[in-house]
């Protein structure tokens, strides 16, 4: 029997994005596959206060079983790289998808520029659904079937509750100013990661300084992947995940 896959979607989203892989992840692993809410998000309507990572993420371990392998997307890898370094007997290994530890841009880390983050803090304010949509349009861009991933994520995400805003304001903090290079680079726990090569949020250069700080970091690059590998890239991401569990 192999360890539970868990899997923890990004900002804005919920559980619902995995629907369109679940089944062939269930077909392959033999252990359990579910897919958690993030504090704040779909299901999960009881948040920490304040809403920080160590706070939402100590609330998130208390669902998973010992040794799980975490698969986190986006602002999810976050969570799965700190919850590994706090509660490691809770993880086996961290699969990271579309993820880094550390999202914005600075100097000498490529990323997310600080007025795209802003400017989502700012539009959260007064129109909620409108920024999730941009956000949405955001993570689809490069791929081929960009509209149709759109639609298809939105049809997914509106099965499940609409996400708290004050845990849609903690989201984009924690991805503007939690830094988990140096946890990242002294992780016990293996770390393996899938991306998109057009991917706007996570440039390429951050996968390649990713790996110069942790030189066990294995990974894989879907060249005409974006944002949402899972969505755009189904059969290659599938199979990248599988040879990695």
């Amino acid at each position: 029997m192999q360890n539970e896959m868990v899997l923890l979607h990004g900002w804005g989203m919920n559980q619902g994005v995995w629907q369109v892989i679940k089944p062939e992840l269930e077909f392959f692993h033999d252990g359990e596959v579910r897919c958690l809410d993030l504090p704040g998000f779909g299901n999960a309507q009881s948040i920490p206060i304040p809403y920080t990572l160590h706070a939402a993420a100590e609330q998130l371990s208390t669902q998973l079983n010992d040794q799980s392998i975490l698969v986190g997307w986006s602002l999810g890898g976050l969570f799965a790289l700190y919850i590994a370094a706090h509660w490691p007997d809770k993880v086996a290994k961290v699969v990271l998808v579309a993820s880094t530890p550390f999202f914005a841009q600075t100097d000498e880390w490529p990323g997310i520029k600080p007025d795209v983050l802003n400017a989502f803090k700012d539009q959260l304010v007064s129109h909620r659904e409108k920024t999730i949509e941009r956000f949405l349009a955001i993570q689809a861009m490069g791929s081929e079937s960009a509209r149709d991933d759109i639609k298809q994520l939105k049809a997914l995400l509106n099965q499940y509750p609409a996400p708290q805003e004050q845990a849609l304001s903690a989201g984009l903090d924690i991805l503007q100013q939690d830094d988990l290079r140096e946890l990242f680079a002294n992780l016990s726990v293996p770390v393996r990661g899938i991306f998109g090569r057009l991917d706007s949020l996570v440039p390429y250069r951050a996968i390649e300084k990713m790996h110069a700080i942790q030189p066990q970091f294995e990974y894989e690059v879907l060249d005409k992947a974006s944002h949402a590998p899972f969505i755009s890239h189904k059969a290659a991401f599938i199979s990248a995940l599988k040879s990695m569990c």
